[in-house]
C-alpha cells in the first residue's frame, strides 16, 4: 500500500480499530473459558462477551497488540512504514514522525511487528524439487563494513573488484521449489515446471 493510500483509507484512530475489529470477526473468538466461539460485543468497553459462561476477552487480547497500550493508529502506522518501502525506517524516525514522547513504546511495537513478520516464513516451507544457487545482490553497507571496503580499495589500488567478490556486492543462497504444471498448447514447447516459492539467504 501506497503511504497516499494509506492516510486515506486509515486517516484516524477510529478507522484503525474498525477495521481491526472487522478483521477479528472474521478470525472469530474462542473464549479462554470455555472454549465457546459465539460472543456478544460489549461496544463501551471494547470487549467480546461470552454467550454461555459470560467470560470476557479484550478486543487486543491474543492478536499482535495484546497489551499494548498504543493506539491502534500507531500500530497501523508502523506497519505501513515498515512494508511501503524497501529501506525500512528506524524506531526514532517512526517515533518522530508520530510524535510520541518515548523511544522505548515505539521500539517495542516495531520489534514485535517485525518478529511477526518474520514468522510469516513458517508457512512458506520448500518442498518437491529444490534448486540452489547463488546470486549477487548489490549492498548498501553499514559504517562498519564501509571502513572495511576503504581499507580494501587501498589494497587493490583503489579499484574495486570486479564479478564474483566485489566488495559492492553480496553473495546470497538462493533456493527455488519448483512444480511440474500441465502444458498448455499455447507454450507446449517450453518448460512444464514453474517456481512456486523462493527462499534467500545471506
Amino acid at each position: 500500500m501506497k503511504i497516499q493510500e494509506f492516510f486515506k483509507k486509515y486517516p484516524d484512530e477510529a478507522s484503525c480499530k474498525s477495521h481491526f475489529k472487522a478483521e477479528r470477526d472474521k478470525q472469530g473468538v474462542v473464549c479462554k473459558r470455555c472454549q465457546g466461539q459465539e460472543h456478544y460485543w460489549l461496544s463501551t468497553r471494547d470487549q467480546y462477551q461470552c454467550k454461555a459462561c459470560k467470560f470476557r476477552t479484550t478486543l487486543r487480547s491474543g492478536t499482535l497488540l495484546h497489551k499494548s497500550q498504543l493506539p491502534y493508529y500507531y500500530w497501523y502506522f508502523g506497519m505501513m512504514m515498515l512494508t511501503s518501502t524497501k529501506k525500512s525506517f528506524s524506531a526514532l524516525e517512526i517515533q518522530r514522525q508520530l510524535g510520541h514522547l518515548y523511544y522505548e513504546p515505539i521500539w517495542y511495537m516495531l520489534h514485535k511487528i517485525r518478529h511477526s513478520m518474520g514468522k510469516r516464513d513458517d508457512n512458506y516451507l520448500l518442498g518437491n524439487e529444490v534448486e540452489l544457487d547463488e546470486g549477487f545482490f548489490e549492498i548498501v553497507p553499514n559504517k562498519e563494513r564501509r571502513d572495511e571496503i576503504v581499507i580494501e580499495l587501498e589494497n587493490n589500488d583503489g579499484k574495486y573488484k570486479r564479478g564474483k567478490g566485489s566488495q559492492k556486492q553480496a553473495i546470497v543462497l538462493v533456493m527455488a521449489e519448483s512444480i511440474t504444471v500441465k502444458p498448455t498448447k499455447k507454450y507446449r514447447h517450453k518448460s512444464n515446471k514453474k517456481v512456486r516459492y523462493i527462499k534467500m539467504k545471506l
